[in-house]
C-alpha cells in the first residue's frame, strides 16, 4: 500500500473537489477491512519468520477488533492463536478519555503524566477500576471456556492489536507477557501513530507497524470498514484455530 503526499511547503491543489494532504493519506493508505489489514501484516510477519527472527511463535490478540488482525498472522504463520484481555482505564468524568489500563490482575497501569494535567488522583479511579476488572474478568471467562492460558515461556510471543493510537493498552499487556518468561516479545499492528510506536520500542524485542501516518488521529480512520466485533466474533475466531 503506497503512500502519496505532496512535498512539504508546497500548496496543496486548489481546484473543486480536490483532496487535502491529509485526507489525500488517508485515501491511499487505508485498508478495506480487519482482514485485509491482517494479511498484510501477516506477510511482513511472514519475512521476518523466515529470516529466523520468530522461533516457536505463539500469537496473542487484544480483543475484540484484534482478534481479526491477529487471526490472519496466525495462520500465516502456522502458530497458536489466543487472546489477551487488556482494558482501559477511562477517566471518571469521561470514559473514551484513556488514563491506564489493565491486564489480568496486574496493578493497573496509569498514565501519571495524563492523570497530572487532569488533577486526578489514583483513589478517584478506584470505581472505574473495579469495573473495568470485573469486565475484564467476565471475557476471560467468556473467550477460554475453561481452557488454561497459555504458557509463554521461552516462546516468541506476538502481541497482535488493529492498531495502536496511545499505546497504553498495548503497553499494559506487553508488561503483562514480559512477567510470563518469554524469549521474544514483539508488537504488531497495521497501523500506529508515531509515539505509540517509539513507546513500543521501550517495551518489545521488536515493533513491526506497517503504517504510521503523522495526522493519525484515530484507528478507525485507516479502515473503510471498522465494524465493532462482538464476543461472538471472538469465540468464532478462537474455535477456527483450535
Amino acid at each position: 500500500m503506497c503512500i502519496v503526499r505532496w512535498a512539504a511547503g508546497t500548496r496543496e491543489p486548489d481546484r473543486p473537489g480536490a483532496l487535502s494532504v491529509r485526507e489525500a493519506e488517508v485515501t491511499v493508505m487505508r485498508f478495506r477491512d480487519r482482514r485485509q489489514a491482517g494479511g498484510e501484516l501477516a506477510e511482513r510477519l511472514r519475512t521476518r519468520q523466515s529470516e529466523g527472527a520468530l522461533p516457536d511463535p505463539l500469537v496473542l490478540a487484544l480483543p475484540r477488533g484484534g482478534v481479526a488482525v491477529a487471526r490472519e498472522v496466525a495462520r500465516a504463520l502456522d502458530a497458536p492463536l489466543d487472546v489477551l484481555v487488556v482494558r482501559k482505564i477511562g477517566a471518571p468524568f469521561q470514559e473514551e478519555l484513556g488514563v491506564g489500563a489493565m491486564a489480568g490482575d496486574e496493578v493497573p497501569l496509569l498514565d501519571e503524566d495524563a492523570m497530572r494535567h487532569l488533577g486526578l488522583r489514583e483513589a478517584a479511579l478506584a470505581p472505574v477500576i473495579e469495573r473495568e476488572r470485573a469486565e475484564l474478568r467476565r471475557r476471560e471467562r467468556l473467550y477460554r471456556q475453561g481452557r488454561p492460558a497459555p504458557d509463554l515461556r521461552g516462546r516468541t510471543v506476538i502481541v497482535v492489536d488493529d492498531g495502536l493510537a496511545t499505546g497504553s493498552t498495548a503497553r499494559a499487556a506487553l508488561r503483562f507477557v514480559r512477567r510470563q518468561a518469554p524469549e521474544r516479545v514483539v508488537v504488531a499492528a497495521p497501523v500506529c501513530s508515531p509515539e505509540a510506536a517509539e513507546l513500543m520500542r521501550a517495551e518489545a524485542d521488536e515493533v513491526i507497524c506497517l503504517h504510521q501516518p503523522a495526522a493519525f488521529m484515530a484507528v478507525g480512520l485507516w479502515y473503510e470498514n471498522f465494524d465493532q466485533l462482538t464476543d461472538q466474533d471472538v469465540l468464532e475466531a478462537l474455535h477456527a484455530q483450535l
